[in-house]
């Protein structure tokens, strides 16, 4: 244990020594959290751009403009069956992106969910037209959120439907 009291007394006074701003530790956590985030962000596009490219997607959109690292993106085939969701969504309402994939967006959707906001919601969808609504879903764990959707119908270059994106923020 001696040589490591000599070992830490001399990195004390070494460190001291250099011109260095001091954080705490908890700032660290903070900033790695942070960072975590950015990484799964951009980890989520790289694979939203591939499901794209895979399914020849005609989408003129540039979805940067919409989605930022608080955006949760489901994406569901035509049967509106989810494909795709990137990893924030549980952030959003508790479920990890696996546990949603084969599921409707339905899922997250019970007695507090406003009828009429679904019914215009499967109207758009069933016309192939895009929707911009404010629905209440439910969390994993039976809570309530408000999600703001911007959903689009994305086609081939047949203009065959391929999928549907959506775009939440918790609102």
């Amino acid at each position: 244990m001696l040589e490591f009291k000599n070992y830490d007394e001399g990195m004390a006074t070494y460190l001291n020594r250099l011109d260095t701003i001091k954080m705490p530790l908890l700032s660290w956590n903070f900033y790695g959290e942070y960072l975590n985030q950015l990484i799964h962000h951009f980890s989520d596009q790289n694979q939203f751009y591939h499901l794209g490219k895979d399914k020849h997607w005609c989408f003129n959109m540039d979805v940067r403009k919409i989605w930022d690292i608080n955006t949760v993106v489901v994406v569901t085939c035509p049967s509106l069956k989810i494909v795709y969701a990137t990893k924030n969504i549980v952030q959003m309402n508790g479920y990890q992106p696996e546990e949603v994939l084969g599921q409707s967006p339905k899922m997250f959707q019970g007695e507090a969910t406003c009828p009429k906001t679904s019914l215009a919601i499967r109207k758009a969808i069933h016309n192939k037209e895009p929707f911009d609504k404010i629905v209440t879903n439910y969390c994993k764990d039976g809570s309530l959120y408000k999600c703001h959707i911007k959903a689009f119908p994305v086609f081939d270059k047949y203009g065959k439907l391929q999928n549907f994106i959506a775009f939440e923020k918790a609102a």
